[in-house]
């Protein structure tokens, strides 16, 4: 038997096939000369890749990461060198703090210029080595198959996350022969028998038992697996911030989130816990209210610490029971624990979790102005199907969100735990394009709205149905409320002058319309859902209304 000769291919050729192999069926990206000749390769193989081209790369880059938390499969993202590179970081830094498995291609000078401080030249081991997993440079074509396979399996292993490659012209343009390396094989790591008996221990004394889960490398079945673990032992679940979705908030378990705007009644429950069993979550600054809940390094609770990563165990807290795992594997394993009849003594300390979340999700009876943000957020909980996508970007609006709408399971919720502006609807579009049958919902503050509303072109483009809800009080909302906190009536910087934000999305094609009284919001919403095109209805808040809890006035007093 004769081997088959290899056929001679482009960098570009070599670089695209290694991602068809390795499953990518979508790339985000804003064209730039550096990688011309990956984009012509793209070109011959679109009837595999479907590539969507956004405004600006923090836009794709946002979209690329989102498409990457709702499928556990690396997002996929192509910029061009320097300006591409710098306006992508934004959302490599989202998908660190946030686990998310992303693989950003960058343009690069040609091998011949390295190092000459040429045009755009941007050295990325050194720029991005602080907040990506990997990040490297490929400068021989041959081993593009190598880097690419490394790429994949390093984005999604332990704690998954970005993955930087800088790809320089001239490489990619090179031909060579070259084999194609196997389609990546996720590898996670399952807890010991010693450390789950250590979780049976703790949950044999404990009297007052939460559990806190987040992080990334979650599937659904490590979701329903989890949730399964909690019925079993009639466990109170909270979600770290904005992780809300990794436990149906319909189940009678599930009270409340750990995160911003957090119910005061839950902190003082985390402070109370005798045990706190924490699923993937980091126990982060957001989650512990600035790491006052659970004291550093040795929390007055007894913890269980479940995490994928052994560099995040002990890095902070110090566990009772430390178990390195991956969540599928560790939701699974937990799930075997459960018993048949779940402990009576802490029942009653469930039940009156759960009292509390039911009752955190009924809004003030008032809100200043005439758009009331927690009754338009009780009309959409009613309004909308269980598996609508939610988006958000970052502010003082997203607090309504996250407390009263009601997430309908696993990868309901796109919201950035590294609280970036501008995220919501790059996010949005991604999801209707990776779910086109499902209800996607976009909410931004007017300042977010404005850091990433170009991409209203590229939902226009390619059909992708989102419907935006911009909420718009004129001004930097959070950034307001800590200046009222320290420095009451000063306001300096913190104003905003904005555009007429339906006409804006009308500009783009996109059915909108302006919401100035709650009782308009059902009609407009209704009205928005069946345009059979991308909506945007912009809600006209008082900006004394900072937060459910807050007015400007009850700060200054």
């Amino acid at each position: 038997m004769t081997d088959i000769p290899l056929a001679r291919r482009s960098g570009g050729e070599v670089l695209i096939e290694a991602l068809r192999i390795h499953g990518a069926d979508t790339v985000y990206c804003v064209p730039g000369e550096s990688f011309l000749a990956a984009l012509d390769a793209l070109y011959h193989a679109r009837d595999a890749i479907r590539l969507i081209v956004a405004r600006q790369e923090g836009g794709a880059a946002h979209m690329a990461e989102a498409h990457g938390k709702l499928t556990g499969e690396p997002g996929i993202c192509f910029v061009t060198r320097g300006p591409g590179s710098t306006n992508a970081s934004i959302a490599i830094h989202t998908a660190r703090q946030d686990s998310t498995p992303l693989i950003v291609f960058i343009g690069q000078v040609g091998r011949d210029a390295i190092g000459r401080e040429a045009w755009q030249e941007i050295d990325y081991r050194h720029m991005f080595g602080h907040i990506a997993k990997w990040v490297d440079q490929i400068d021989d074509a041959r081993r593009i198959p190598e880097y690419v396979s490394r790429a994949f399996h390093v984005a999604t292993s332990g704690r998954p996350g970005p993955v930087v490659l800088a790809l320089p012209e001239d490489m990619l343009a090179e031909a060579v022969e070259v084999a194609d390396s196997p389609r990546y094989r996720r590898a996670g790591a399952a807890p010991a028998p010693s450390a789950l008996r250590g979780l049976r221990g703790e949950l044999a004394r404990a009297g007052r038992p939460l559990v806190i889960v987040g992080g990334g490398g979650w599937t659904r079945e490590a979701s329903e697996d989890l949730a399964a673990f909690a019925r079993g032992f009639d466990l109170p679940v909270a979600a770290a911030f904005r992780r809300q979705d990794l436990v149906d908030n319909r189940c009678d378990q599930y009270v409340g989130e750990a995160g911003l705007g957090m119910d005061p009644r839950l902190a003082r429950r985390i402070r109370e816990a005798d045990l706190i069993i924490a699923v993937g979550a980091r126990l982060g600054e957001t989650s512990t209210q600035g790491y006052e809940l659970l004291a550093v390094p040795r929390p007055a609770q007894r913890l269980v610490h479940v995490h994928a990563d052994p560099e995040e165990l002990g890095h902070v807290y110090h566990a009772d029971v430390p178990i390195l795992s991956s969540m599928p594997e560790f939701a699974h394993a937990a799930r075997a624990l459960a018993p048949e009849a779940a402990p009576a003594r802490w029942a009653a300390w469930t039940r009156a979790a759960r009292a509390d979340y039911l009752a955190n999700l009924e809004p003030p009876a008032s809100m200043p102005g005439e758009v009331d943000l927690g009754r338009i957020m009780v009309h959409l909980r009613d309004a909308l199907p269980p598996d609508t996508i939610v988006t958000n970007g970052a502010g003082n609006y997203t607090l309504w969100v996250q407390r009263f709408w009601r997430y309908g399971g696993f990868r309901t919720q796109l919201a950035p735990t590294s609280g970036t502006m501008g995220y919501g609807l790059p996010a949005a579009i991604a999801a209707k394009l990776v779910h086109p049958e499902r209800t996607v919902v976009c909410f931004a503050g007017d300042g977010c709205f404005l850091m990433n509303g170009q991409e209203l072109a590229t939902a226009m483009r390619y059909g992708a149905g989102v419907v935006v809800i911009v909420v718009n009080n004129g001004m930097y909302g959070s950034i307001r409320m800590h200046q009222e906190r320290h420095y009451p009536g000063n306001v300096h910087g913190t104003e905003l002058l904005n555009p007429d934000f339906a006409l804006l999305a009308r500009a783009y094609g996109a059915h909108a319309e302006c919401v100035e009284r709650t009782a308009d919001f059902p009609a407009a919403l209704e009205r928005a859902l069946h345009a059979g095109r991308p909506a945007l209805i912009e809600l006209r808040v008082s900006p004394e209304a900072l937060t459910p809890r807050a007015t400007i006035a009850s700060l200054r007093g």
